[in-house]
Formats: C-alpha cells, structure tokens, sequence
C-alpha cells in the first residue's frame, strides 16, 4: 500500500493523528523535499514521528519513482507532502504510476495554502487561477503568470501566487555535460516576485501596452505570508 500523507503548513505536530498512525507503521517513510518546506527540519521530524525518513528530492521522485515503489504491492510505504498531496502534479504522477503497477494507495489530506490563504481576511471563493511565479533567468523571462493575473483582476477575481523554490538544481551547463553539481538552494522572496510583476508591467507599456491590472497596477496590494508558498495579490 502506497500512502500519500499531508503534513499541513507549520510544524511536526501538524500531521493528522491517522496520518501519524501510518507512518509509525510503514516500512519505508519518504519526505518530499523540493516542492516546498516546512518550518522545521526532517530531524525535528523524525523525533515526532519517532523513526527516520528517507529525503526524496526531484530527481529521485521524477526520475526513479519506482524505487519509491519497489514492494509497496506487499508492504506499506509512505510518501510525505508538505501541506495536501495534492499540492503538486507530481504526486498526482506518482498515484498514476502506482495504479499502473497495481500498487493500492491512499491518500490523507491536511491544510494547504489552498485554503489556508484564508487567513488574509480575503474570501476563498473570490479567487481566480493559481500562478506559479519561477526565478527569472538571462535567457529565459516567462511572463504567462502575468497574463493570468490580468484575467483574474478583469474578472474580479483575487490571485495566489505560488513563489519559485529550487532546491537541488543543476545549472545548465552542468545537466548538459551529466555532472551531478547542484547549485545552493534558493527561496523567491515577495520582493523579489513583485519586482519581476513590476518590470512586466514597465516592459508592456514601454511597448504601447497598458496592462489589465489598471492605471495603477504597481500600486495594487500584495499580502506576504512567511511561509515558502507565496502571497495572494
């Protein structure tokens, strides 16, 4: 049996009581390490739950998911998510996967900053698409995140921006020559996503463009959260 546990948005003790049941059960225990972090460590996890946790990285869970798999026909293993599981397509990938091997699964929910946003004040049926606003590079400047922000707004709609995180991540150079060196972990802070919006928005109307944002759409309110997954705008 292939588990999928949500370990909700602040500490150890945010697990739900069968989610920790599992855990202290199965055989292999999986931490999900690059889609986002909680606030303590994979120690202060392991004391809670009382056993030790294998770190699953991108590559490991992109890549060699069946590892993850291996036996999970004929013993119980566990993969867990910061926040719901299903906070990522790649966790919906790994369910995929195991029901093609015919692995059984189940799946137990927690908090996310889906619904946790709440917390703003702002109401969780007045918001439109989620973006996903990623680190910027010299060569490679999307601004599609930009677009649904202006479709959110034109439609009175607010806008949860899930800030980059790269944890584990080769540099161009080094993926092309299959050099295993990984780059330092790196954060997007609310500055920094607001200065890419603020530089699409002066690059559109240096083109003609006024933006859908409005007049003054540097001047829109932005709320910070200190958690890693982002702000609503």
């Amino acid at each position: 049996m292939l588990y999928l546990i949500g370990l909700g948005l602040g500490d150890a003790k945010d697990i739900t009581v069968r989610g920790l049941e599992v855990v202290r059960r199965c055989s292999r225990v999986y931490l999900e390490a690059y889609t986002s972090v909680l606030a303590v460590g994979k120690e202060a996890l392991e004391e809670f739950y009382g056993r030790k946790l294998i770190l699953a990285d991108r590559e490991e869970v992109e890549q060699e998911a069946d590892d993850i798999l291996k036996d999970a026909d004929v013993s119980e293993v566990a993969f867990l998510v910061v926040g719901d599981p299903f906070g990522a397509t790649t966790h919906s990938d790994l369910i995929l996967r195991a029901a093609k091997l015919g692995i059984p699964y189940r799946v137990i929910h927690n908090a996310s900053i889906m619904n946790a946003v709440g917390c703003c004040g702002l109401q969780l049926y007045n918001f439109g698409e989620t973006v996903s606003i990623v680190f910027w590079t010299d060569s490679w400047r999307p601004e599609s995140f930009f677009d649904k922000m202006e479709k959110n707004r034109q439609n009175g709609m607010h806008t949860l921006c899930l800030l980059d995180i790269k944890v584990k991540e080769q540099s161009l150079e080094n993926l092309i020559k299959g050099r295993k060196i990984y780059e330092p972990p790196r954060y997007m802070s609310v500055n920094q996503a607001a200065q890419q919006l603020l530089e699409i928005v002066q690059n559109r109307r240096g083109r003609g463009e006024e933006p859908g944002l409005g007049p003054l759409a540097e001047l829109r309110v932005c709320a910070g959260f200190l958690h890693p997954e982002p702000f609503p705008v």
